[in-house]
């Protein structure tokens, strides 16, 4: 009988995995879809220089959604999964985790008000793109991923980016009206958002918590080294970005942050995948540490070679991919793109050496690892940007992501007990 219902239980945990990996997967199919399809429309508008800036301003929109989150989208998963039986501890962390983004969104506001009176470049730019910031504070995905209730999710996911692929073909018909780009998708995900959190609120019957400084304080120390980790990683993307218009490389940034947009997506495919297994991962670590270092392994290895296979696609369809999104043959970024078409493929080496140490609790190792690698973006953007080749450019994500699965696989070999 005992083993009967063990059976039983590992059976439904597989079909959670496999429901909460085709939703995940689906949510990053749309977002792909919207982006390709948008990259279409803005290039075709707008052309590829005032492209640049849209990512430019976008990514520093990204880089405030980092700090606004708190690292509460990897941690959320993990205390909404600990606590989706018990209504009140579930609305505790439900709340403090609102409450916290809320406070530090506040601060950002307060960022933009004194950028105001500085000589900034493209201040527009980053002003109008304040809703995707505001969209990180709503943005329910955690909550839902912790119930493995995505389904939902999903579908609004879905329709938001119909409504903004619509957006951008009604109001965006001049080169002048790029810096309303991020306007529309921000404020399209913020209502949708919203509506999701208020619904998950009322379908767990969380009651109301106003902020408490014991539970704001426990995030707050608990997150802090994962959250600089994630600033650290964004930062290592997205420095180039912000370096290249103000030491003159500004013809760079168009075709650098279009090829950086095609294999970002490969890297938020690979953050979908690690959070559908975070929860089955963790059950598995609890349950036994070397059946997860088996599990671990065996998934890596897979897929590694899934994502090597897409990095050869794009490497060798390069000119194709950079013509269907422009209709312009742009040699610079078709260079860009197959030196960066292999990047894939090591973030896949590393993605569950970062989830190894989440589940360890390893946050000083994490945020030790971002530290370096943050120095090293910026010495290797000083150097590849003061080398007067150009065509060097687009080796730097692939530099910074094999200094990090370098530094990770040290820590998990040298350092396989260790705990924060």
């Amino acid at each position: 009988m005992r083993q009967r219902l063990i059976g039983s239980y590992h059976k439904l945990r597989e079909t959670n995995i496999i429901s909460n990996f085709f939703n995940l997967s689906g949510i990053q199919l749309s977002n792909t879809l919207l982006i390709v399809l948008s990259v279409l429309v803005i290039t075709r508008v707008v052309g590829i220089t005032e492209f640049g800036l849209v990512m430019f301003s976008s990514r520093f929109a990204q880089l405030a959604g980092t700090v606004v989150n708190y690292g509460t989208s990897q941690t959320g998963i993990r205390d909404i999964a600990f606590n989706r039986d018990e209504p009140q501890k579930l609305s505790i962390v439900f709340y403090d985790t609102l409450w916290i983004r809320l406070l530090i969104f506040a601060g950002y506001i307060l960022l933009l008000i004194i950028l105001k009176f500085t000589p900034v470049p493209y201040y527009n730019y980053i002003l109008l793109a304040t809703p995707i910031v505001l969209a990180e504070v709503f943005n329910p995905l955690c909550f839902f991923n912790g119930i493995e209730k995505l389904r939902l999710f999903n579908a609004y996911n879905l329709l938001s980016n119909v409504v903004c692929l619509l957006s951008l073909m009604f109001f965006i018909k001049l080169s002048g009206d790029a810096k309303w780009v991020n306007f529309l998708l921000g404020m399209a995900n913020t209502i949708t958002y919203l509506g999701l959190l208020m619904y998950f609120n009322k379908r767990q019957r969380l009651s109301f918590k106003i902020p408490s400084l014991p539970g704001i304080s426990k995030i707050a120390k608990s997150n802090f080294y994962l959250t600089v980790n994630s600033v650290s990683v964004n930062l290592q993307q997205t420095i180039i970005i912000f370096v290249m218009p103000l030491w003159g490389n500004a013809t760079l940034l168009g075709a650098y942050t279009l090829c950086d947009r095609i294999i970002g997506q490969c890297r938020i495919l690979l953050i979908t995948i690690s959070n559908a297994l975070y929860p089955n991962a963790a059950i598995i670590y609890q349950d036994s540490i070397v059946k997860w270092n088996v599990y671990r392994r065996k998934t890596k290895y897979l897929l590694t070679v899934l994502f090597f296979a897409g990095s050869l696609l794009i490497f060798l369809l390069a000119d194709w991919i950079i013509f269907i999104l422009t209709k312009h043959h742009d040699p610079t970024a078709v260079l860009f793109l197959r030196i960066m078409a292999f990047v894939p493929t090591i973030s896949a080496l590393n993605v569950l050496n970062v989830l190894d140490q989440l589940l360890k609790n390893n946050t000083i190792y994490i945020f030790r690892i971002a530290v370096v690698l943050f120095f090293t973006s910026i010495l290797v953007t000083f150097f590849l940007l003061n080398s007067n080749h150009n065509q060097f450019v687009g080796a730097f994500t692939l530099i910074v992501e094999l200094c990090a699965l370098l530094m990770y696989e040290y820590t998990i070999k040298k350092l396989p007990i260790q705990h924060a």
